[in-house]
Formats: structure tokens, C-alpha cells, sequence
């Protein structure tokens, strides 16, 4: 089994197409034809992010349960790099965090960006990959 897609529903669809395609590099392809508003952005020929027009208003509020954030593994120091450019060059505010290594796993290293309220987006690599 693996993970098919995330969809996250937003008031402002264009922000977060730009950020999936703009920053973190997917790239916008065909979505049904849906009765709501949205994008589908793809990663290696797949689907993986669907973007939905909210159609009722927001709340600052964080519900919970929830789903937390979604994540994005980043296999090599060259895409690690390019990510970094990308965020710095579109001044996309950014928290950084180290995670330690454990048994057999090694060390990583993770990007949190907050793309909207309740909305977060993680990359993480080993933290081999992330060293200048």
C-alpha cells in the first residue's frame, strides 16, 4: 500500500497552486470535471496533491481530530538545494528541524511551511543531504 493523495481544501486556490508548483515543484495537469473549483498537481506523472475551492468560510480555529500536515521526502542533496533556492527565491517563510537518528534510521532533517491556517507541508531528508 501507499499513500494515493492529499487534498486540502482552501478559500485560495492560486496561493497554493503557486506553492505546489512554483516551491516545492510538481507540476499542474488534468482534474475531472468537478462541480467545485480546483487544481490537481502532479509528481512523477501522478496526482498527488488536489487542490478544492472551499465552499463554505474558513475558521482560524483548529479542529481537531485533524490531519496535521503533509509530507514530502526529498531522496538527494541536488533536490534538497533546489528546494531551498525555490523558497528563498519566492520569500516563503520557512522552520527548519533536526530529527535524531534512531536504531537502524538515520538522522534527517525536516522544512515545516505554513501554506495557510491548519494547512502545513513538510519536507524531510537524511541529514546528510541537507550539509553544505
Amino acid at each position: 500500500m501507499q499513500l494515493d493523495h492529499a487534498t486540502i481544501v482552501t478559500a485560495d486556490l492560486d496561493t497554493a497552486r503557486r506553492f505546489f508548483v512554483d516551491v516545492v515543484g510538481l507540476t499542474q495537469g488534468a482534474r475531472p470535471p468537478f462541480s467545485v473549483g480546483g487544481y490537481w498537481l502532479y509528481a512523477n506523472g501522478r496526482p498527488v496533491i488536489h487542490l478544492v475551492e472551499a465552499t463554505v468560510p474558513g475558521t482560524s480555529v483548529r479542529a481537531a481530530p485533524r490531519i496535521d500536515h503533509i509530507a514530502f521526502r526529498l531522496e538527494s542533496a541536488a533536490e534538497w538545494q533546489a528546494l531551498l533556492a525555490r523558497l528563498r527565491a519566492t520569500g516563503v517563510a520557512y522552520q527548519t528541524a533536526q530529527v535524531p537518528p534512531m536504531g537502524p534510521q538515520e538522522a534527517a532533517m525536516q522544512i515545516f511551511v505554513a501554506l495557510a491556517p491548519g494547512v502545513v507541508v513538510e519536507f524531510v531528508t537524511a541529514l546528510h543531504h541537507a550539509q553544505p
